[in-house]
């Protein structure tokens, strides 16, 4: 059994066997053990908008994640597991985690057992590039797919604004809709499948 913590009610984490998904109903970080975790935690406070919308900066304060990420992160040192979230988030600083490399691979995050890497969703079926930050502890460090992935253009954005502001934009800019936020967010199957088969491995880690 593995517990899935931060995760979107009715995601890709439910309906799964032997994973406990934690939603914002059930509030993660009362998450007590004991199976190892795979986290989601929310990232809004922690990326480059930190602080509100552009047209509406200083909202917010920079981490002001009601404790989120912070419990995240004692779950997967306390039970092992992984965490993920955007590349360049500074919460890593905040936390005084190594920054991984861009072009790949695990390296040492801090001195408790931490290992952190990057990498891009989009290698895993994401429809951008989504580059990514892990935090691993007390599990097996899988070879993932690094480096950096095609560059993606909508093609209507490049009719519409031409190569240099349709590469600048992203593929996320030309989706529309209320689900805009839910594709963004989403975790690709594949990509899932290898973050919990990270926390499984935690389970052998602990037999051996």
């Amino acid at each position: 059994m593995i517990a899935a913590l931060f995760v979107e009610t009715d995601g890709a984490y439910y309906g799964l066997p032997d994973v406990d998904p934690w939603d914002e109903a059930r509030d993660a970080r009362l998450y007590a053990g004991p199976w190892p975790v795979v986290a989601h935690p929310p990232c809004q406070r922690w990326g480059r908008y930190w602080h509100g919308a552009p047209n509406k900066p200083h909202q917010y304060q920079l981490g002001d994640d009601a404790g989120c990420f912070e419990a995240a992160l004692a779950a997967v040192r306390r039970w092992g597991g992984v965490l993920e979230h955007p590349a360049h988030s500074k919460a890593w600083a905040a936390f005084d985690l190594a920054e991984p490399p861009k072009a790949g691979g695990w390296v040492a995050a801090d001195f408790q057992e931490g290992w952190t890497a990057h990498v891009e969703q989009g290698h895993y079926g994401h429809l951008s590039r989504k580059a990514t930050w892990l935090y691993a502890s007390r599990v097996e460090l899988p070879s993932l797919r690094w480096g950096a992935g095609e560059q993606r253009i909508h093609p209507v954005a490049l009719a519409k604004h031409g190569y240099a502001k349709a590469r600048r934009i992203g593929m996320m800019a030309m989706v529309g809709g209320k689900d805009k936020t839910r594709i963004r967010n989403a975790t690709p199957e594949p990509f899932r499948d290898i973050l919990i088969s990270m926390a499984r491995s935690a389970h052998r880690r602990a037999a051996a």
